[in-house]
């Protein structure tokens, strides 16, 4: 008899969701913290996991957030050797911590302590190769490094010309790039901050909303226009052109995810219902097409590919979470 498991498996919140992210760490597999997208002040972030004994989704616990967040991540630990952390992204940086009888904040990160206004964050990226660092960007043209266990920040730069909207760690501690509202992908080195590197500017200065590096191969990375149907791929060590562009949607992008575990895989999602798997492996040829596409219920506002299970991708729309072998 075939015992093949479920391709596919859903979770219903009890609100719309946007922020979503997998949990890295090997003793809590199949494990998601979600964020939702409320017109209130207060939002909520809710940690389920997969039962798979039962084949459905259990929460692990719910806390209150102030405004929804912009952008959810749990700490990159895979050995669990460290305390079970995420961090969310909204008004401010806050840490919190999982614990078997609830989740309370740990710490909340300020860098404008003399002002009682704040400039919203849009993203932040967690360093893989050092959990102590954090990057954020923020509308106020400006990405922050933050030192996680001194819970204050190690510098302040002014990015872009216009609102920073992502924030991207390379491989290593010191690279990182980010785009924003001027249209500009922007090469940082945390070493020699006096300069950056433009590697990319849009056509008529259209703002670029999201960007990823490819976790395999440090000299790709992609980029993804606002209100566009298309995902650009970068080469570093060939700035100004792109390598490919990607064109498969039939409505506005929102998401995008590179394959953990391969240099020549991208997942993008979009308003068309479709969440999309890219094969670059032919580049510099044009890709015409993907080569697996999934059709969702409504638009995905959302996507992640997991590090842990890199044979798992997850969408979110509406009110629901759907976790898809790949």
């Amino acid at each position: 008899m075939d015992e093949r498991k479920r391709e596919i498996y859903t979770y219903e919140a009890k609100w719309p969701i946007y922020g979503m992210n997998w949990s890295a760490r090997a003793d809590k597999p199949f494990r998601l913290a979600l964020g939702s997208f409320l017109d209130d002040y207060t939002n909520k972030v809710e940690v389920v996991q997969l039962d798979e004994s039962t084949e459905s989704f259990i929460s692990r616990g719910v806390f209150d957030h102030p405004y929804p967040t912009t952008k959810i991540m749990w700490m990159p630990d895979r050995k669990g050797d460290c305390p079970d952390l995420i961090a969310t992204t909204g008004d401010y940086l806050r840490i919190w911590e999982v614990m078997d009888d609830g989740i309370q904040m740990k710490s909340l990160l300020n860098n404008n302590k003399s002002s009682e206004f704040c400039a919203p964050l849009t993203s932040f990226d967690w360093n893989d190769m050092d959990p102590n660092i954090i990057g954020t960007s923020s509308i106020d043209t400006t990405c922050t490094i933050w030192d996680v266990e001194r819970q204050q920040a190690r510098t302040q730069l002014i990015a872009h010309d216009k609102e920073v909207y992502d924030i991207a760690f390379a491989r290593g501690t010191d690279i990182f790039a980010s785009v924003g509202a001027d249209g500009s992908v922007r090469m940082f080195d945390l070493r020699h901050l006096e300069h950056s590197t433009i590697i990319y500017e849009t056509p008529g200065m259209q703002p670029l909303l999201r960007l990823a590096w490819n976790k395999q191969d440090h000299n790709y990375l992609a980029a993804m226009p606002m209100d566009s149907q298309k995902v650009i791929i970068l080469d570093i060590r060939v700035p100004s052109i792109p390598a490919a562009e990607l064109q498969g949607h039939g409505a506005a992008l929102n998401s995008l995810a590179w394959a953990p575990h391969s240099s020549c895989h991208i997942c993008t999602a979009g308003d068309d219902r479709q969440a999309l798997i890219w094969d670059l492996s032919n580049m510099p040829k044009p890709v015409d097409e993907p080569i697996l596409a999934y059709q969702a219920e409504a638009e995905v506002n959302q996507l992640q590919w997991s590090l842990l299970q890199p044979d798992w991708i997850s969408i979110a729309f509406g009110q629901k979470v759907q976790i898809l072998r790949v």
